[in-house]
């Protein structure tokens, strides 16, 4: 490996956030592109944050990054720990009481975030985090991987509200998006935020500290 590629690797990122299907989808492209992702981590050496479980997407990016020697940290509401909802986790699991904190976990423990193929969970998970760095609550850059364009119709209607008024046009570049893992991974080294949320940023960390401490005590009942 030249010194060029040795830059390349190196990442200002330790953990990234990769919301994808519990399912694996239709297609094998998507196994492919889940697998890769995970391998692209483990070369940047960047540890893993996701929703928990090994089964669809999920549990193939999730055991690559695990298999390459990665941290995985896997949060999910104790609702959905059951075996047969999300199959055996690997690496560290964190139970959390309901889906909005597992989201606010996620989140709070991740440099950044990714979007793999998936459904109506991934797009929720998604179109929060997007909002959220719209409003200033975090500064941290969203990729999709737009695996064989799997995300060509979201980004239509992101340029239509754009277009029509409902997104101003320095917040579409809230979203990069890139064909396979090693160009997105890089568009996300690249990114430079568009606003100023210190004082958003601040708050969502005050609030993060409480979140923390109800957790907590959730659990521990």
């Amino acid at each position: 490996m030249d010194d060029q590629e040795k830059k390349t690797m190196e990442s200002r990122f330790k953990r990234v956030c990769v919301f994808c299907g519990s399912s694996s989808g239709r297609r094998d492209c998507y196994r492919d592109a889940a697998l890769e992702l995970g391998q692209e981590l483990v070369s940047r050496k960047l540890d893993l944050v996701y929703g928990g479980g090994s089964i669809g997407l999920m549990g193939l990016v999730s055991q690559e990054v695990h298999r390459g020697g990665g941290h995985v940290l896997g949060i999910i509401p104790k609702t959905l720990m059951r075996k047969e909802i999300t199959g055996e986790t690997i690496g560290e699991v964190r139970a959390v009481a309901d889906m909005h904190q597992r989201k606010a976990e996620m989140a709070r423990h991740s440099d950044c975030f990714v979007a793999l193929p998936g459904g109506y969970g991934t797009l929720e998970e998604l179109l929060e985090v997007i909002t959220w760095a719209q409003l200033g609550i975090h500064d941290k850059p969203v990729g999709l991987l737009n695996v064989e364009g799997y995300y060509n119709y979201l980004l239509t209607f992101i340029d239509q509200a754009v277009d029509d008024g409902f997104i101003s046009p320095s917040q579409r570049n809230i979203v990069v998006s890139a064909p396979n893992a090693r160009e997105l991974v890089q568009k996300l080294e690249d990114y430079v935020p568009m606003h100023d949320g210190a004082v958003a940023k601040a708050k969502w960390e005050a609030e993060q500290v409480e979140l923390n401490a109800t957790l907590q005590t959730d659990i521990a009942r």
